[in-house]
């Protein structure tokens, strides 16, 4: 009871709160038990407004980010989607409760486990998680949906090529504070469209391209 009560005000006082108003995304959210992804030891803090660490550096997505993001894309039943960074899995899931097909990649052996088990015991282990990095794989093409889990401190073409004509693309950029959470949709073979959402602050996706520094 107090689990479902935490996950009520998760929806209602966080998610709602910062504009997330689609009932798909809500319900999607509301089925994904979000505290079947967080380590064990953070369990208190399932559903707090904040990112709960994962690794050294890196943590998960908050809830209101995670609604957000969801509502962005608009995944519907049947979509291929792509989930970069997949940490424990909770988008992934989240997406695969809204009815996509989900491939998700993750950097590290441990957490790409851990998702792998957490998936499965969420209901949802149909969705193929994948170790590796991706700057250095074929992450495949012709996604409907991309969501990338960490900031890129550049933005890097190589997600929005592989959209699908029409996919749609999340994305936070900036290498400061604050970084602009994006969605890119590609319009065209050589054309995308895109807008800015929100800002934010969230870790970099590792591995990922940096600027030059500065030189006088």
């Amino acid at each position: 009871m107090q689990t479902e009560f935490a996950r009520v005000q998760m929806i209602t006082q966080q998610i709602r709160a910062w504009d997330v108003l689609d009932e798909r995304v809500l319900d999607a959210m509301r089925r994904t038990p979000r505290e079947f992804f967080v380590p064990e030891r953070f369990a208190g803090l399932a559903f707090a407004d904040a990112g709960i660490p994962l690794r050294a550096g890196q943590h998960m997505l908050a809830p209101k980010v995670v609604g957000r993001l969801l509502q962005a894309l608009d995944a519907q039943p049947g979509m291929r989607a792509l989930v970069v960074g997949a940490g424990t899995g909770f988008v992934a899931a989240c997406l695969s409760a809204m009815g996509a097909s989900v491939r998700a990649i993750e950097l590290h052996a441990e957490l790409a486990a851990s998702a792998r088990a957490n998936l499965k015991r969420a209901g949802f282990g149909q969705v193929e998680v994948i170790t590796g990095d991706t700057f250095n794989l074929d992450m495949g093409r012709d996604y409907a949906v991309i969501a990338v889990c960490g900031a890129l401190p550049l933005y890097d073409e190589r997600f929005a090529r592989a959209l699908a004509l029409g996919g749609k693309l999340f994305v936070v950029t900036g290498d400061r504070l604050p970084q602009e959470a994006l969605l890119v949709t590609r319009t065209g073979e050589d054309k995308w469209d895109s807008s800015g959402l929100f800002e934010t602050a969230i870790d970099a996706l590792e591995n990922a391209p940096v600027p030059e520094p500065f030189q006088f």
